[in-house]
């Protein structure tokens, strides 16, 4: 609504700053990261709302620039704070821990395998179907018109990272198994436990059978991670972190920068900045073992200067 700048407008937005920064749900005010984000699509939404026809005479654009946010806030808002998440030696450890005895088990040995080769967001994954993956080339089509749910229904073209040769046979077993059962491309690659219930007693017990359906929502495939770690005793990553593993991993054997940006575009980043950024954060113990590892008594001349140059040319050329 354009009364927000009425006549009293930088008056009233900043008043609504003030509003927001202290509004509370469930007894917390909202995280300065939440609040650069509602003040940035405001600011956009009014900015576009200023130059619509019936709009222009009454919203100024120099009031919503009052829609900002102060410079510290921005720097805080924008700050990557090193995530921790699973290494190969866990990831195998949980895939090993699991006993196949049914197709569940084979499933979710092979959907926590196919989540760490690949790097894919959780919601791409429950929503692929599997025609949109190439079996033989390991290339995965992100198609949102095929109804892969994908961040900003981005169309994604990446590849399944062949890093481990366990990992990778988990995956083509499960794949294996879905053709023995005539499973057609519509069908989902990682189907939904099957639900044992009827009209008159609905029951959701632990199944050992998949049925041809794609679930709801991810929180599925995060509780299967969650007790797949339960019961191997090992502390629980969410499938996201996983992507972090992947791109750590993809980025510590590329060997120069055009490498690099593939890595990038392999998960959907239109700027290699955005890797680098978000994802190549490292938590403090990693942080250690890298620096620690440089060799400082090496002699410089030594040093892949191609590749170096190459790198700075892409920070560079990063476009924020």
């Amino acid at each position: 609504n354009y009364a927000l700048f009425s006549t009293y407008d930088r008056e009233v937005a900043i008043e609504f700053k003030k509003w927001l920064k202290n509004n509370k749900y469930k007894g917390k005010t909202i995280a300065i990261s939440t609040y650069h984000t509602y003040m940035r699509y405001l600011r956009t939404f009014f900015t576009w709302l200023a130059g619509q026809p019936i709009y222009r005479n009454k919203i100024s654009l120099d009031s919503v620039e009052y829609l900002n946010v102060q410079d510290k806030e921005e720097k805080m808002a924008r700050q990557q704070i090193p995530r921790k998440y699973p290494d190969l030696d866990y990831i195998l450890k949980l895939t090993d821990s699991i006993n196949v005895s049914n197709e569940i088990d084979l499933r979710d040995k092979a959907l926590i395998s196919f989540t760490a080769l690949s790097g894919m967001r959780d919601k791409a994954i429950i929503t692929l179907p599997l025609s949109n993956f190439d079996t033989e080339n390991f290339v995965i089509y992100q198609n949102p018109k095929k109804g892969v749910q994908t961040k900003f229904s981005k169309y994604i073209y990446s590849i399944l990272f062949k890093f481990d040769e366990k990992l990778v046979e988990n995956v083509t077993k499960w794949i294996d198994h879905l053709k023995s059962k005539n499973y057609n491309e519509s069908n989902p690659l990682f189907p939904r436990s099957k639900t044992k219930q009827d009209s008159k007693n609905p029951s959701f017990d632990s199944s050992t059978e998949i049925e041809p359906k794609y679930w709801s929502h991810a929180g599925a495939m995060r509780k299967i991670f969650k007790d797949r770690c339960l019961i191997a005793d090992l502390e629980y990553y969410p499938p996201h972190t996983y992507r972090h593993f992947t791109i750590d991993i993809a980025l510590k054997h590329c060997k120069n920068g055009e490498q690099i940006k593939a890595v990038s575009q392999n998960f959907g980043h239109e700027n290699v900045g955005t890797t680098l950024g978000s994802y190549a954060n490292f938590e403090p113990n990693r942080l250690s073992e890298v620096l620690n590892s440089i060799n400082f008594s090496q002699n410089t001349e030594n040093t892949d200067s191609e590749l170096i140059e190459q790198i700075l040319n892409l920070i560079k050329n990063w476009k924020k």
